[in-house]
């Protein structure tokens, strides 16, 4: 059981509870620090070690490794169709994200030029292909050239794609995954859990965790989040799509040029009958990564959302 329930976002099996919890932990530290409570921050995180608040990371990257894979990502071309449609209508929302908000102009009109030839059929498919038949996969191949995704080179960048694709789908759409996810995240949480902090893919989970919550949470903390995503994600979440009830505080940040939070404003997205949901997007993470989770976790509003939740009696 743990005060603050941390949850990892996509591409992230490569790593551990452990190693993820010395990396957020400072961040974090430092984002309450910034907010103006250096006691909390020290007692958060202090001297190269954890603090008297628990933190604790649910971690489950594992799930997408593969025995005798050798190091190699799964790609979306491994999925089921089924998987495979969904994961293109994915990139194809990402797409338009990138086509409205994308900070460079070259993935702006890069972005235009491959949702026009889909929206015109101009993909290099065969006459009459749809569906799981399709062979190209236009927005997963444009996706992948996109500079916003392609910092470290082109190949990084298809692998960064493919291994975001592919988590995203497959926690949405396998019961299995899916059910061991939230069961870890459930095993950390208990009467004194003031706080769930929940990155990216991470926020998802956080989210339908706090669905089935009995007692009453303090705080829900989601960062660069895919909540508003309609097509895999926001019309597939548990729930009705609201505010769920047993939070006090649900605050949402975004930086404007993360471009998986392609819906930045989730007011939008959720009914919210008790005036809970704090949407914020003005937040900037840099230009290097935008949707970095510890670039989000340093920053003051983090701090004065986890500050609040701590104090709560």
């Amino acid at each position: 059981m743990a005060e603050i329930v941390l949850i990892h976002g996509m591409a992230q099996e490569q790593k551990s509870a452990d190693s993820l919890e010395g990396e957020w932990l400072p961040d974090l530290a430092g984002g309450v620090r910034t907010a103006g409570d250096r006691d909390l921050a020290d007692a958060l995180w202090r001297n190269f070690r954890p603090g008297h608040h628990e933190a604790r990371m649910a971690f489950y990257g594992d799930l997408f490794l593969k025995p005798g894979r050798m190091g190699a990502e799964e790609r979306v071309a491994e999925l089921s169709e089924v998987q495979q449609d969904l994961a293109e209508a994915l990139a194809e929302e990402w797409l338009r994200a990138a086509r409205d908000r994308a900070p460079d102009p070259g993935d702006r009109r890069a972005a235009r030029r491959v949702l026009h030839d889909i929206d015109t059929g101009r993909t290099g498919e065969p006459p009459g292909r749809q569906g799981g038949r399709r062979l190209a996969r236009p927005a997963v191949k444009g996706l992948a050239r996109l500079s916003w995704f392609g910092r470290a080179g082109m190949a990084a960048a298809e692998r960064l794609v493919n291994r975001s694709l592919v988590q995203v789908t497959r926690y949405m759409t396998e019961p299995g995954i899916y059910a061991e996810v939230q069961r870890r995240v459930a095993e950390l949480v208990g009467p004194e859990t003031k706080a769930i902090v929940g990155h990216s893919l991470g926020s998802v989970v956080a989210y339908e965790a706090a669905l089935r919550l009995e007692r009453e949470l303090p705080l829900l903390l989601t960062l660069g989040s895919p909540l508003g995503l309609r097509t895999i994600v926001h019309d597939r979440l548990a729930g009705d799509h609201r505010a769920p009830d047993t939070v006090r505080s649900w605050v949402n940040l975004v930086d404007r040029d993360d471009l998986v939070a392609a819906e930045p404003d989730l007011a939008k997205c959720f009914a919210d009958p008790r005036g809970i949901l704090v949407s914020d997007w003005t937040l900037d993470n840099g230009v290097e990564n935008p949707h970095s989770g510890r670039a989000y976790l340093t920053k003051r509003q983090t701090g004065l959302a986890v500050a609040e939740a701590l104090a709560a009696d």
